[in-house]
């Protein structure tokens, strides 16, 4: 075998290595999918739901791979498919299910929904207390989850082997003004504070600490230099960087949505943006230093008028991915 061969067949190697190793940087979705969440299993699978379907589809690594709905439409009473959130050791994908309308599935009560993550097939449902609203959810290194209520201005856990949810966190702080007086994203940055946003556009987040014993310590604002267009979602990065997905749900026009990097410091954060003229990017994933969004494009089904005739067929959906600032 000549050197040119050799070389040839190395540079290919690496190609191919380097094509399975990360996700394509554009991988389309069903169609009509209004997809809400996104999370990303360690094996790179993403689970994508839908707001409209009332499913979860999910997209195995490969160079070009074809999503394949995991979760049946309406299965276990999903309707409006709000944050997904994969627990490998459990084998337990956790989705938390809306009561906003606009779907294709029967409407139900607002609930957190466990399914099995390798069939899709469900496991549980956990009820929202006083009609609360399901809307985003995080997990702690001891299996807890905590889920935002959109209704209420409350963050709620369920603890491993919990047969409901319960308060964990009430409080005045985290009401915000508005229809939806409650909270919208929430992440845990370093298993030491719980970072959760409200529904309104508002110029600061909020954080919870969280303490050893898996209890919740004062609430604490934590200023933006500007208006935070939304935070639909927020990702922990790194110690003391977030991701928010500045979803724009409630602003003018349909592509004033952004994603935005946060430095937390102290009391303040310092804003680095990321990619703007989204059509309502509401939510996304971190792997390594890249960032995977959706464009979730509500306004095709919320805002439409008499006289705009039906629900239009055929809306183009995928997952996006840009590179993170290096510091």
């Amino acid at each position: 075998m000549s050197s040119h061969t050799r070389l040839a067949g190395a540079l290919l190697a690496l190609a191919t290595t380097a094509a399975t190793a990360a996700p394509p940087l554009v991988q389309a979705l069903p169609e009509d999918w209004y997809p809400e969440s996104v999370a990303i299993g360690p094996d790179g699978s993403f689970y994508v739901g839908s707001w409209r379907e009332g499913a979860v589809a999910r997209l195995k690594p490969g160079v070009a791979p074809k999503a394949e709905v995991l979760v049946k439409p309406g299965a276990n009473g999903l309707a409006n498919g709000q944050g997904v959130l994969v627990d490998a050791k459990h084998r337990a994908l956790w989705v938390c299910s809306g009561s906003s309308g606009f779907t294709t599935v029967p409407q139900t009560p607002s609930a957190l929904k466990r399914y099995d993550l390798a069939t899709g097939a469900p496991r549980a449902s956990y009820a929202m207390p006083d009609s609360g609203y399901c809307n985003d959810l995080a997990q702690d290194a001891r299996g807890n989850l905590y889920v935002t209520d959109s209704y209420h201005p409350r963050v709620l856990r369920l603890a491993p082997g919990a047969t409901a949810l319960t308060v964990w966190k009430e409080d005045p702080a985290l009401a915000g003004p508005g229809p939806y007086k409650g909270l919208n994203g929430i992440a845990i940055d370093g298993g030491r504070d719980v970072y959760v946003s409200l529904v309104a556009a508002a110029p600061y987040v909020l954080r919870i600490g969280l303490g050893a014993d898996g209890s919740a310590s004062e609430v604490t604002r934590i200023d933006a230099p500007r208006v935070l267009k939304n935070v639909d979602a927020i990702r922990a990065w790194k110690p003391g960087r977030l991701v928010l997905f500045e979803s724009n749900a409630f602003g003018e026009g349909p592509y004033g949505g952004q994603i935005t990097v946060a430095r937390v410091d102290g009391m303040k954060l310092g804003l680095q943006t990321v990619v703007t003229g989204l059509n309502d990017p509401s939510s996304g994933a971190v792997r390594g230093d890249r960032v995977y969004f959706i464009e979730s494009k509500y306004a095709l089904l919320t805002k439409r008028k008499d006289g705009d005739g039906p629900v239009p067929t055929g809306v183009p959906f995928d997952i996006q991915s840009r590179a993170l600032p290096p510091r």
